[in-house]
């Protein structure tokens, strides 16, 4: 029964984290235009993000990332299931949690590029932590400032943080080489 109940709260992690984890393939598909950082260096001399951040990819794609949040609420609303519940009772909450988690879910990825530049890194330069991790540990910091409680339930357990650990690296390893092999990004990971 123990293992059930593990797989349930891993399975409940991964539906609230999924509007996150598609805003990063959602930014290349929207992305291109105007660079976050206008083409400016930082006192380095590096770019402060360089060109694949724009802010087209940033905006776009956390409200698109934010109407797969809302859409899962309003089918766990609509067919309730103790098993995927709603992200909130109420829509205005699910609303906000939504728009946090994937502006917060950008964000990361940002500050993971600058610190990336900051390093030495190229544009498309693995760097395995930043990139599979710094965009989920930012969205939670944003949760747990925001929404401490509503966090906390959902995602400081045993099942949620290996369900992140475990399914984060393949999950940002798969849509890439999809990516890559669409033509959509010029490195496949």
């Amino acid at each position: 029964m123990e293992v059930i109940a593990a797989l349930l709260l891993a399975a409940q992690a991964f539906w609230f984290m999924f509007p996150g984890y598609a805003v990063n393939s959602l930014a290349v598909l929207v992305g291109g235009g105007t660079p976050m950082d206008f083409g400016k260096t930082f006192t380095d001399g590096r770019r402060i993000l360089g060109d694949g951040k724009t802010w087209r990819g940033f905006v776009g794609a956390a409200l698109l990332g934010t109407g797969i949040g809302l859409i899962e609420q309003f089918a766990a609303s609509a067919y309730p299931n103790p098993y995927l519940p709603p992200y909130s009772s109420s829509n205005t909450q699910a609303l906000l949690l939504c728009l946090t988690l994937c502006f917060g879910s950008m964000s990361g990825d940002a500050i993971g590029s600058f610190i990336k530049r900051r390093l030495g890194y190229e544009r498309g330069d693995k760097a395995f932590i930043l990139d599979q991790f710094g965009f989920v540990l930012f969205s939670w910091l944003l949760l747990a400032v925001f929404f401490w409680d509503w966090f906390a339930t959902r995602f400081l357990n045993l099942p949620a943080i290996i369900m992140v650990l475990v399914i984060t690296p393949l999950l940002h390893r798969g849509i890439n080489i999809v990516g890559y092999k669409l033509g959509k990004k010029k490195v496949p990971w």
